[in-house]
C-alpha cells in the first residue's frame, strides 16, 4: 500500500527538494495522505500535480503500477526520461 506522500518524498530525496520548496499543489485535504495500491491493476491515486521553485512533479502509471514522475520546471538542458514505462 502506498500514498503519494511518501512517493513524492522519495522523488524530492533524488532531487534534493523538501516541502520547503514546494511552490503550490492540487491535492485538496488528505487527498496526499490517502492509502492506495500502487501495485499492478486499476490506477487508484488521485490525479495531482505539485511545483517547487525547480521540478514539477505528478503521478505516472504503467500497467496499474503508480509512482511519482518529475520534470526540470525551467529549461536546463537535460533530457527527459521516459516516464510510464520504456
Amino acid at each position: 500500500m502506498c500514498n503519494w506522500k511518501s512517493m513524492i518524498e522519495e522523488e524530492f530525496n533524488f532531487y534534493g527538494d523538501t516541502w520547503d520548496c514546494v511552490v503550490s499543489h492540487t491535492f485538496e485535504g488528505s487527498e496526499m495522505e490517502d492509502v492506495f495500491d500502487c501495485g499492478w491493476g486499476l490506477s487508484e491515486g488521485v490525479r495531482f500535480t505539485l511545483w517547487t521553485h525547480n521540478r514539477v512533479y505528478f503521478p505516472v502509471c504503467y500497467d496499474g503500477a503508480e509512482w511519482v514522475g518529475s520534470v526540470s520546471r525551467h529549461p536546463d538542458g537535460k533530457a527527459t526520461a521516459h516516464q510510464g514505462g520504456e
